[in-house]
This record gives structure tokens, C-alpha cells and sequence, in this order.
């Protein structure tokens, strides 16, 4: 009786916040001058958060929303005017709403009731199946014999949500082949926002009407730079396939970011300026941009960056982010950018990722499980050893340029795997976490050095949210994670701070 009166009233609201939605949304539509309608929504943003810490960013937002000529108001405009209106009022609805407001605000409280990591968002793999074999990716190799049935993906969905898990996002494989069974999933759990990696070449016009239809799913499409340094990784004729799923998303006003691996071989390419800027005229808004990971027994290291490289890439990243430049594209890097999220954001701390053999991978770059959907719960996943030594475990630097566990601090991976006994879950052969950090050791010792000098150099912000406990922060070596010479990684960002402090008076 108590569910149920929960779910009336959670219908409720979703329905009360939806005809506020509409209603601000005909307002920003309808008017040249934008800033009130902006002010508003920022303001009942404010209230159903009810946050004091948050009260001085809000101003300073605010602030912003009132100049209609600042650089990131110029872009929400854009992304208002492209956009399907239901398109639009589908995704403030369920990834402002469900996802930002309500979700974080159930996953925060679980977090504490079940003393575990709980994700903002879950990544699945509805195939292995791939019609591509780029250079270097695992999931060509896989084959097509492992694939989520529906009842599996909506399973995770249902069960995520009660966790308060709103935002899905999917990959493989290539998800679109099992297009069908997503497109009924999006309607079953029409409150959910969906968003898939995907290489662009099954997207067609009758797709494209679907997605109106359904109102739900965004897209991260593959694409790696020019012509030629794309299609010598990704295959020929792919780049021009990426081009027409552009254009067709623009036409029918379908929001889509882009997903880039950026390697040795393209990084120059895939951070241009010019790039980035034929990006935002196709009508891509945002994009991920990830680390090549020599994951599997036929990677290739040598796509890694070299040390000089990705300190550029943190270089141009944050200057097309910045007041300097005019590109209306906001692009986000998956490891450089821990300093924004804490760190290691893996392990179901932000996320993890379940692939299409059901078994839990704290990470998509991380092939190793102990649970698996088949025999367990979302819940009981996320309170498996390896998903508890990442709990107690983050973050496993407190260098937020080195977070991961395998790249840039192998050897807590290695610890980690060795305490838990989790198993090896490559598809095609099983690597062993001695084979995969050894192809680390070196890059993290070099990257390391490096990482360093530029943390040192710059002043850092506390995460705007951090899952760690008090007691963590005051007690680090609860981590029960140390590096060979008895150091432990675990810091505060506070601490951080006065280090910066000190640097400085030196």
C-alpha cells in the first residue's frame, strides 16, 4: 500500500513538473529575450533541491542567465531551437527531473541505507554484435553470440530505478542491431532517458521518425577527426555514414552529442578547433572524448597517447570549454576531467557497466566480475567484493589526472582482483589482470611524473559531489588500498587545497 501511494504521488509530481515544463518551454520558444523564463526554471531548480550550500552558485548562474549574449546562453538557445519541441520537453523531463533532481536525490539516500556504491547511471550492452572491426576494439573480436534479452535489459532498468537510476546509456557491439528491442524498451520505461553509443551506419529516415515517436533516446555517434585518420581506424566509408546520421538528426531536431577514442594516431585531428567546430554545425552539442585502453590480448599499446599529447589534449579541451572560445560545442574527457567528478567515477560510483553476457564490470575498459545479471539483483551487484573494494577503494588517486585503477595506478587494480577473485570476462580470451596492467606499468610511472607537475600547478575545487564518508575523509587509510612504499592516495579535496596553498607561498 505504501509503494503504491509512493508511485501515485511520484506520477503526480512528474505530472505537476511536466505542465511546468511546457509552460516555461512555449515561454523561452516564443521569446527573443530568454533570461526570465532561464531564471525561473534555475530557481525552481533551486527549490526542489533545497541545497544552502548551492544558494551562491545559483547566483552566479543566475547571473549569467540575464546576459543574452554570454557565451553558454547563446548555446542553450541553439539547443531550444533545433530541438523537436516533444524531444526537448522529454529530456528536461527525464534527465532534469528524474535523473538530476529526484534520482540523485533517492541515490543519495541509498547510498547511506545500503553502505554502497549506487550510480547516477548504468551502461549495458544489449550485443555483442558488431558490423564494424575498428583497430584496437575489443567488441569486433567478440562475435555475435552474446546478447541482453529483453527481459534482461529491462530487468536492469526496473531495478536501477528503484535505486533511482534514471539515465541508461548504451553500447556494444553496435546496440542498433537489436533495434527493435530498444525501441520497445524506450516505451516501456518512457520516464528514463536513453543514450547510445553508436557507429551511424543503420540510421535511416524510418529510424529517425521512430525516435519521435518514442521521445526518449539520444545518441553519441563514433567519429575520429578527418576522413582519413577516421576511416584508417574505424574502416572506409565510414566517416561519410557519420556525416549522413548527422544530418539527419539535425533535420528531424533529434539532440545527439559524438563519442571520440582519441589515440596516438588522430588526437591532433579529433582536438582541432576546426573540428570541433564542423561538430556544432552538423548539430552535435556535446561530446565524450576517451582515452585509448589497451584492453584485450589484441590491443595495441601503441595507440596510446604519448605523455606530450595528453597534456595537450588537457590544454585544448579546457580552452574550447572556456570564455576564449566561440565553438558551440562542450566537449567532456572521460579521464582527464576527474578533478570535475572526484576521481574514478567507476565501480558504480557513477556508474558501472553491465555487458551482453550479463555479468557487472565496474568499468567498460574494466573486464573483470564476480556477479552477474542472470543470478543477481542491480542491488546485490553494486554489494559484490569488487564493487566494495571500489567503494573502499576511491578515490585511488588523489590526483584526479591519474584516477583510474588500471591506466595510471595498475597496481590497485591488480590488488584488487587478487582480494576479490573476480574473473576474467573478455569474450574472446580471457586476459588476466597481470597481462593487462603490465601494458600500464610503464605509461603510468611516465604519466605519473607529469600528472604531478600540472596538479601542482593548478588550483582545484572541491567536487560539487563526492561519495565518500566522513569518516573516510578524516581516516584515509580506510581505503585499505597503499602503493608499495606504505603511501595511501586517499585525500581530501579540502587538503588538496591547502596544498595548492602552500605550493604557492613557496
Amino acid at each position: 500500500m505504501a509503494s503504491a501511494i509512493k508511485n501515485l504521488s511520484h506520477k503526480a509530481e512528474r505530472a505537476a513538473v511536466g505542465a511546468i515544463i511546457d509552460q516555461y518551454l512555449k515561454h523561452v520558444k516564443a521569446k527573443e529575450d530568454r533570461s526570465e523564463s532561464y531564471i525561473k526554471i534555475l530557481e525552481l531548480t533551486q527549490k526542489f533541491i533545497g541545497n544552502e550550500k548551492n544558494k551562491e552558485t545559483f547566483k552566479k548562474v543566475c547571473e549569467v542567465a540575464k546576459d543574452p549574449n554570454n557565451r553558454w546562453v547563446k548555446f542553450i538557445n541553439r539547443v531550444v531551437d533545433e530541438t523537436d519541441p516533444r524531444l526537448l520537453k522529454q529530456f528536461v523531463l527525464n534527465l532534469g527531473y528524474e535523473a538530476f533532481l529526484r534520482g540523485t536525490k533517492l541515490i543519495r539516500e541509498n547510498r547511506e541505507k545500503y553502505n554502497c556504491n549506487i550510480p547516477w547511471l548504468i551502461l549495458f550492452d544489449p550485443t555483442d554484435a558488431c558490423n564494424m572491426h575498428c583497430k584496437g576494439c575489443w567488441s569486433g573480436t567478440y562475435g555475435h553470440k552474446n546478447n541482453l534479452s529483453f527481459e534482461d535489459m529491462d530487468k536492469i532498468i526496473t531495478q536501477g530505478k528503484e535505486l533511482g537510476v534514471y539515465l541508461y546509456m548504451l553500447t556494444g557491439g553496435e546496440p542498433l542491431v537489436r533495434k527493435k528491442d530498444i525501441l520497445r524498451l524506450a516505451e516501456k520505461h518512457n520516464d528514463v532517458e536513453f543514450a547510445i553509443f553508436d557507429n551511424s551506419t543503420l540510421i535511416d529516415d524510418d529510424f529517425c521518425k521512430e525516435l519521435l515517436r518514442v521521445g526518449n533516446i539520444t545518441f553519441l555517434l563514433s567519429i575520429e577527426g578527418t576522413p582519413e585518420t577516421n576511416d584508417a581506424r574505424r574502416g572506409e566509408g565510414h566517416y561519410e555514414a557519420a556525416m549522413r546520421a548527422m544530418d539527419l538528426f539535425k533535420k528531424y531536431g533529434i539532440i545527439f552529442g559524438t563519442s571520440v577514442c582519441y589515440t596516438r594516431e588522430n588526437i591532433e585531428a579529433v582536438t582541432s578547433e576546426d573540428f570541433m567546430r564542423m561538430l556544432s554545425e552538423k548539430g552535435a552539442r556535446y561530446g565524450f572524448y576517451f582515452h585509448y585502453m589497451p584492453v584485450g590480448n589484441n590491443a595495441v599499446p601503441e595507440l596510446m597517447p604519448t605523455i606530450e599529447q595528453r597534456t595537450r589534449m588537457i590544454e585544448q579541451i579546457r580552452y574550447i570549454r572556456s570564455s576564449e572560445c566561440d565553438v558551440e560545442f562542450y566537449p567532456m574527457d572521460f579521464q582527464n576531467d576527474g578533478e570535475y567528478v572526484g576521481g574514478c567515477i567507476a565501480g558504480g560510483r557513477n556508474y558501472f557497466h553491465i555487458n551482453a553476457s550479463g555479468d557487472a564490470e565496474p568499468c567498460v575498459f574494466i573486464h573483470f566480475s564476480d556477479r552477474n545479471i542472470h543470478d543477481h539483483s542491480i542491488l546485490e551487484m553494486l554489494q559484490g567484493p569488487l564493487f566494495k573494494a571500489y567503494h573502499e577503494g576511491q578515490p585511488f588517486n588523489r590526483n584526479h589526472l591519474r584516477p583510474c585503477p588500471m591506466l595510471e595506478n595498475p597496481e590497485l587494480l591488480r590488488k584488487m582482483v587478487e582480494k576479490t577473485g573476480a574473473h576474467g570476462t573478455n569474450a574472446e580470451s580471457e586476459e588476466s589482470v597481470e597481462h593487462l596492467c603490465a601494458k600500464c606499468d610503464k605509461y603510468s610511472e611516465e604519466w605519473g611524473a607529469q600528472a604531478d607537475k600540472i596538479w601542482a600547478e593548478q588550483t582545484h575545487r572541491p567536487a560539487s559531489y563526492e561519495n565518500y564518508t566522513e569518516e573516510k575523509r578524516m581516516h584515509p587509510e580506510l581505503s585499505g588500498f597503499e602503493h608499495a612504499d606504505g603511501t595511501n592516495d586517499i585525500k581530501s579535496a579540502e587538503t588538496d587545497e591547502e596544498d595548492v596553498e602552500e605550493k604557492k607561498a613557496v
